[in-house]
């Protein structure tokens, strides 16, 4: 099924591999909130929750919960869905109209020399294919996109409007990259003639034997970056290149917006990192990790298989595999939840100490403190 037509009752069934009763034959050609349903559209009420949509709307037929009364929601046809979400994959599918990329090359495009471009390739305007660039079959370049000298993108790439890759930036089969990510951009790599100020805190854990003046210098990028197969990198996120080896994202690993991956950061297989997550430099993240929105990792650290950090979590030391981390610094979450339920209860515990004390108190006594203080006086 592709975007941009209508779809069977059953057609969309088959798809979701899900049992449909009804008009299997009646046609949908968009899908909607339930109270905004038009009776073209495919409602989705996948639970029970927003069974009342469907009578403020005008839906036809719609996805519904295992065990509905599609009937008495006065429908003509329904498919049944265990997991939503699930089913939300196969139904975006079948809807989505495309990134609207012209097939052929633009002539307002530039492609460098010795650059070879697979079958079926699509290249926008005023992208910029830098010399030898290798890019795979039936790709899909969008308008104003870079990609710098010696990079190579895999088969069925879909690289959206404005993108930046640089040079020596090695890509798989199927990679999905939004608007305005940079990929293979210097690292954050700078050293001074003697030791900083930041390396003598850090080592002493905030004592400084002296303030003095100093200098950065620049360590430049070789190694470039290295994207398996499947991977999919969001908006403005950003992926330094290596210093000497690579900076590299095993298959299947997804990227949300604005995340950024510092030079020689290493991401395993199939791992999910949220929103505005930011891994310092020669990380080494395992498989299945999921880091949460704003989550922060200090360099030179490892993060085991199959971690997950809830959000605004900042890691600052290794974490062993199957690990749930949860605030700042990073502890287990249970303990994070425990210590704050905690800290939620010192006010009362402040009133009850209050109390104790009074209680043993006789009147006229000064109290073991005030003893203290009159025996300093003598």
């Amino acid at each position: 099924m592709h975007g941009n037509k209508s779809h069977t009752v059953e057609e969309i069934a088959r798809a979701l591999g899900a049992p449909a009763e009804g008009e299997l034959s009646l046609r949908v050609s968009g899908v909607a909130e339930p109270a905004k349903a038009g009776a073209d559209d495919l409602a989705l009420a996948m639970d029970a929750k927003y069974a009342g949509g469907l009578s403020r709307g005008q839906a036809r037929a719609a996805v519904l919960w295992e065990g509905a009364d599609w009937r008495g929601l006065g429908l003509r046809a329904a498919i049944f869905v265990g997991r939503p979400r699930l089913a939300m994959v196969a139904i975006t599918q079948a809807f989505d109209p495309g990134a609207g990329i012209a097939e052929g090359i633009h002539p307002a495009a530039v492609i460098g020399a010795g650059a070879t471009l697979g079958a079926g390739a699509a290249i926008g305007p005023f992208a910029v294919i830098g010399e030898g660039v290798t890019i795979g079959a039936r790709a899909r370049i969008a308008a104003h996109v870079t990609i710098g000298a010696g990079s190579r993108l895999g088969d069925d790439a879909l690289i959206h409007a404005g993108v930046r890759i640089g040079r020596n930036v090695r890509v798989g089969d199927r990679f999905v990259c939004q608007s305005g990510a940079v990929i293979g951009g210097d690292g954050f790599s700078y050293v001074t003639p003697e030791k900083s100020g930041a390396e003598e805190v850090r080592e002493t854990l905030g004592q400084r034997a002296g303030i003095r003046a100093q200098k950065w210098l620049g360590i430049r990028s070789l190694g470039g970056v290295v994207i398996g197969d499947d991977v999919e990198i969001g908006a403005n996120a950003t992926v330094d290149a290596g210093t000497i080896r690579a900076t590299a994202i095993g298959n299947g690993t997804k990227i949300d917006n604005m995340v950024h991956l510092g030079h020689n950061v290493v991401v395993g297989e199939d791992c999910l990192l949220c929103g505005q997550t930011g891994i310092a430099g020669s990380v080494r993240i395992g498989n299945r990790v999921v880091l949460g929105g704003q989550c922060g990792a200090v360099d030179n650290i490892f993060i085991g298989d199959d971690v997950i950090a809830g959000g605004g979590t900042k890691i600052l030391s290794n974490v062993p595999a199957g690990r749930v981390l949860l605030g700042y610094p990073a502890v287990k979450m249970e303990t994070h939840v425990q210590a704050w339920k905690n800290i939620r209860r010192l006010p009362r515990l402040f009133e009850q100490v209050a109390e104790l004390r009074a209680a043993v108190t006789r009147p006229g006594d000064a109290g073991p403190r005030q003893e203290a203080e009159d025996d300093d006086e003598r």
